[in-house]
């Protein structure tokens, strides 16, 4: 059956497709879990440090089981757990009307939508990559940029959980040189964190403001272990680029406050992404446009 499925491209592209719903409806349990499960971490650090107690109901809630998988998924509203026939990616969320199935209250868009981009995109890179271990780690890359995007997006945080654990995988499989060299993810690990740390510290020094957060040197890092670090001045343009125009869009269309914040990690996210299956494309261009390439 895999090898019917491996000379029918359609077929192989339609069960990535299949695959990557499943895996965005994890996603969307790690982008609204793994911040809390942080912060309740956080706090108990705290309380055990400074040798102190919370109060009764914040002792309750630390108490607790939470994590990716406890307790199961539930209605904010009603409380009632969600059955497993509920719970199908984006079909589910079609026959349903978009409702709790039992309270009738109106589920966010996003769960469908996560869901169906982390399906999308994890399809296209099967198509470029084909049926190779470039395709599977590229898919495993693809998803972490997803659950990073929709963390900060929602709480400007890159945790360590995820981007550490990238950084340290982009190294472990290019030392069989799936994507580049060792060499060359090392140098681009330790580029990629020192190209940004370096642009925050002199912001900070110029106009006293912090311009981004370390959870950006640390994606930036991840990013050039997994695809060396000639690649990092194309991921930084594309990022820079289209992080400025998206900011400038959101602020004259949504009368955003120009000092607040805007999360930098979905745009080198992005970024990343694109240079993994485009990039040498994109870079060659650029050569053969200026000459440089001659």
């Amino acid at each position: 059956m895999l090898q019917f499925i491996l000379t029918h491209q359609a077929l192989l592209l339609g069960s990535a497709f299949v695959l990557g719903l499943l895996i965005g409806s994890f996603l969307n349990v790690v982008i609204y879990r793994l911040p809390i499960m942080m912060e309740r971490e956080y706090k108990r650090d705290f309380y055990s440090y400074f040798g102190m107690k919370p109060d009764p109901a914040e002792q309750k809630e630390l108490d607790e089981p939470f994590n990716l998988i406890l307790p199961h998924s539930h209605c904010p509203n009603c409380d009632a757990e969600i059955k497993p026939w509920h719970n199908v990616p984006v079909i589910s969320y079609l026959l349903l009307g978009g409702k709790c199935g039992f309270c009738g209250t109106a589920i966010s868009k996003r769960y469908p939508l996560v869901e169906l981009v982390t399906g999308l995109l994890t399809a296209i890179v099967v198509w470029q990559l084909g049926f190779t271990w470039q395709a599977l780690a590229g898919c495993v890359f693809t998803w972490a940029l997803i659950a990073l995007t929709g963390i900060d997006f929602d709480k400007q945080l890159l945790p360590d959980n995820i981007t550490l654990p990238l950084l340290w995988a982009g190294l472990l499989i290019n030392c069989w040189g799936v994507f580049v060299s060792l060499q060359d993810a090392v140098i681009g690990a330790i580029a990629g964190y020192l190209a940004l740390w370096s642009v925050f510290h002199v912001f900070k020094l110029l106009t006293g403001k912090e311009g981004m957060g370390a959870g950006d040197f640390k994606i930036l890092a991840a990013i050039g272990a997994w695809f060396g670090w000639q690649m990092l001045p194309l991921i930084i343009l594309l990022s820079a680029a289209v992080g400025a125009v998206a900011g400038l869009t959101w602020s004259a269309l949504a009368g955003r406050d120009k000092n607040l914040p805007i999360a930098f990690g979905p745009y080198l996210a992005g970024a990343g992404w694109i240079a993994m299956l485009w990039g040498h494309q994109i870079v060659g261009w650029y050569l053969d446009y200026s000459g440089l390439g001659h």
